[in-house]
């Protein structure tokens, strides 16, 4: 069985994780192949199958784990006692740093999920979709209580939202002029901005 941790303590699956992001962002899924991910993670192709079944394990866990960190923030902020509004603007703030966090992962997503499996590629729609569905409800909340506008439908805001983040790769350079967190509060207020009665 292979090592779990190499030396220093390196868990295996970070270390190939870390060489696939890597390798992926500079070069393309399907520039890279399996034998430069292991000699990059400094691991054999025996381990990469015991963690990872192929190529395509790698670059569905490489967009799940950002969406899995989001989808637990999101649930935290929508399980909050705040208003609503705050949670909202909260929750639309933070996907928006995470993502910024996390470039070349989204950035290698969208780039390369039409590789995916049919199976992973649908996998990987519900829970997107489960993210959105949460966060739809909040600005569902609103509008029945009266603090968001109705006349804008709850799915049309969650697309103008999501449409923005999902190319942030295409447009944000982390030496623009604007720092994740200030990017995050403009969104936000955007998005906030449209909901106003």
């Amino acid at each position: 069985m292979p090592r779990t941790t190499d030396g220093d303590g390196a868990p295996v699956p970070q270390r190939l994780l870390a060489a696939a992001t890597r390798l992926f962002a500079d070069r393309g899924y399907d520039r890279t192949s399996v034998q430069e991910i292991v000699e990059a993670a400094g691991v054999t192709k025996g381990a990469l199958y015991h963690y990872f079944g192929s190529k395509d394990d790698l670059l569905h866990e490489v967009y799940a784990r950002v969406l899995r960190l989001q989808q637990e923030r999101l649930d935290a902020f929508a399980d909050g006692d705040e208003p609503v509004e705050k949670r909202l603007r909260d929750a639309a703030a933070d996907v928006v740093v995470t993502t910024i966090d996390n470039l070349d992962d989204a950035s290698i997503f969208f780039r390369s999920m039409h590789h995916l499996s049919p199976e992973k590629n649908k996998q990987v729609r519900a829970e997107r979709r489960r993210y959105h569905e949460r966060f739809r409800a909040l600005i569902e909340e609103g509008q029945q209580s009266g603090v968001f506008t109705t006349e804008t439908p709850a799915d049309l805001v969650v697309d103008y939202h999501f449409g923005s983040i999902h190319h942030l790769s295409t447009w944000y350079r982390p030496d623009g002029p604007l720092p994740p967190q200030q990017l995050a509060d403009q969104l936000a207020d955007l998005l906030l901005r449209a909901l106003r009665p």
